[in-house]
């Protein structure tokens, strides 16, 4: 039995995800580069919609590297207490602002190395931000894109890196900018954890997931956006 899919039904499976969701787009609510920045430190382990709880009201204060500092760390949890692992991330975000004081004139950087020697900035959050911000065809990894990805056959990794790296790979080029948001929102809304809802996704006929929740019908071209307009 095949355990990943050849190129051309990868890229039959993202021409189908484009089609349910023309122009996908990040679900966590941003003003600027340094909120986006914030806003995906704070997702790790939390929900986008706790996070924009969470974050319109401390960015509506706060939307620079400065003007988080002035705040402080304290006034910052205050604001995040409704998300998971609050204390550390308050000391990230004040940590990652003075930094970019400090090493990056207030910007964040357009550059890897740089974002994640970033405190409580990994490999998924500096990707999250090359691609939405710099407009990069990175493919950031998080718990829907690696469960998505292995379940569908894009790819069979046992770790993030690993998923990314075969995904960078099998990825047409014309889909890439997209093929994260694609992954993360079709496994939010549809290839969910326990129990995926084959009969009405759009690429069942072709995923390579054999535990079907049951009978697959013809698949609908239509799903939930799960896409809201950003902040400017």
């Amino acid at each position: 039995m095949a355990k990943r899919l050849t190129k051309a039904k990868a890229e039959t499976l993202y021409a189908r995800l484009a089609d349910v969701r023309p122009a996908p787009r990040t679900e966590l609510e941003y003003a600027n580069p340094y909120t986006l920045l914030v806003a995906v430190v704070l997702s790790a382990q939390a929900t986008d919609k706790g996070v924009n709880r969470a974050t319109g009201p401390l960015f509506q204060i706060a939307d620079t590297p400065a003007k988080m500092l002035d705040l402080g760390e304290e006034r910052v949890a205050d604001h995040i207490k409704t998300i998971g692992l609050w204390r550390n991330k308050a000391k990230n975000v004040i940590a990652l602002s003075q930094a970019l004081i400090d090493q990056h004139s207030g910007e964040v950087p357009h550059d890897r190395d740089a974002l994640e020697a970033l405190p409580g900035v990994g490999r998924k959050t500096a990707n999250v931000v090359l691609m939405e911000v710099f407009g990069e065809g990175t493919i950031a990894v998080d718990t829907h894109v690696f469960r998505v990805a292995n379940r569908t056959g894009l790819a069979d990794g046992k770790t993030p890196n690993e998923v990314e790296a075969q995904l960078m790979r099998i990825t047409p080029e014309e889909y890439l900018h997209g093929a994260h948001h694609w992954l993360i929102l079709h496994g939010r809304y549809t290839c969910i954890a326990r129990k995926p809802e084959c009969p009405r996704c759009v690429i069942a006929d072709i995923c390579l997931y054999k535990p079907k929740t049951r009978a697959i019908a013809p698949a609908k071209r239509s799903a939930p956006s799960g896409a809201k307009s950003r902040k400017r």
